[in-house]
């Protein structure tokens, strides 16, 4: 084991005296600190080269936590919690005073999340306090879904790293939130905006349009996102495009592409696995071998909003070739 790889006991004790450790959560590893000390929040913000207009998710380990960071808990955010609460669904929900701006980019909202994965459980309980934990990674860049993704981009800029298997969900939380009138889902993920709907009623959906400099709603909306980087392509290619000679090709189900497919997120279009593997591959893909990566249409259904969502943000904008 690298020797700033570490058990959860030393992990909280870091924690516990304003250092940031990489911890495994169900969706992606988090770049964890006391959500309440500003001086860890500095740490995230440099470690990843986070810019602070990009607020933080507070992690809890129980339900009762919840009024350590927010000041109301609407009913209907109540039955979301009952249902999905410990996993994948985070709420943003008026805060405390005693929530840091630092963490909340000065808005009067936090958004919070009690992950299920029971070593990211272990770790709050033993630091005794709720932590902050965005993607460990640096800014814009494909998140880590194990202990080794990590360490490719942030071995040496933080204090340790928790190993905790690969992730079992692969993409970030879904956002809910009831800032405003009616629920408002921010960012798809696997708890889907129909699981939603089904759940608590109407569920407005917000398309996201970054400002940079100005405030988010929630973590991960810049419309530039979660980049490889090698150049990543999702969409209908240009007519007439000559594709580079080393490209490589992510495929969905069994999809005929312009290219031999070199990994398949799912080859039985299964969508929970197709997102569980879509973070990985894009890793192992990401090398000086390639010049381009190509990846399937996915179908705008269910999980398939969350896969869309991610794979728009990481993609280029225009064709370079």
């Amino acid at each position: 084991m690298p020797k700033e790889w570490m058990k959860p006991e030393a992990a909280a004790r870091i924690l516990q005296s304003g250092g940031v450790v990489a911890i495994p959560t169900e969706t992606v590893y988090g770049l964890a600190g006391d959500c309440f000390n500003v001086k860890a929040l500095a740490k995230i913000f440099e470690a990843k080269g986070r810019p602070t207009f990009d607020p933080l998710i507070l992690h809890i380990a129980s339900l009762e936590e919840i009024e350590r960071l927010a000041s109301v808990f609407p009913r209907a955010a109540r039955t979301l919690a009952e249902k999905f609460w410990p996993g994948p669904l985070t709420m943003v929900l008026p805060k405390r005073p005693e929530v840091p701006d630092l963490a909340t980019s000065s808005l009067p909202t936090a958004a919070i999340r009690f992950p299920v994965h029971p070593v990211a459980q272990e770790i709050i309980r033993l630091a005794g306090v709720p932590l902050a934990a965005p993607s460990a990674n640096l800014f814009k860049h494909v998140s880590p879904t194990t202990a080794e993704h990590v360490a490719e981009q942030l071995e040496g800029r933080i204090d340790g790293i928790v190993d905790g298997g690969a992730c079992t969900v692969g993409v970030e939380s879904t956002i809910v939130s009831f800032a405003g009138d009616v629920p408002t889902l921010l960012r798809p993920g696997a708890i889907t905006l129909e699981m939603l709907q089904e759940t608590i009623g109407d569920v407005r959906v917000k398309e996201s349009t970054s400002k940079p400099g100005q405030a988010m709603a929630a973590p991960g909306m810049m419309d530039s996102h979660y980049k490889p980087r090698v150049p990543l392509f999702y969409g209908k290619i240009p007519e007439g495009a000559v594709l580079p000679r080393h490209t490589a090709r992510i495929a969905f189900g069994k999809t005929e592409g312009p290219v031999q497919a070199t990994v398949n997120l799912s080859s039985s279009g299964n969508l929970l696995e197709a997102t569980a593997n879509l973070y990985a591959h894009m890793h192992t893909l990401d090398t000086s071998e390639n010049e381009l990566i190509l990846v399937d249409e996915i179908p705008m259904e269910g999980l398939g909003r969350a896969l869309n969502d991610r794979l728009t943000r990481a993609s280029i904008k225009t064709w370079p070739f």
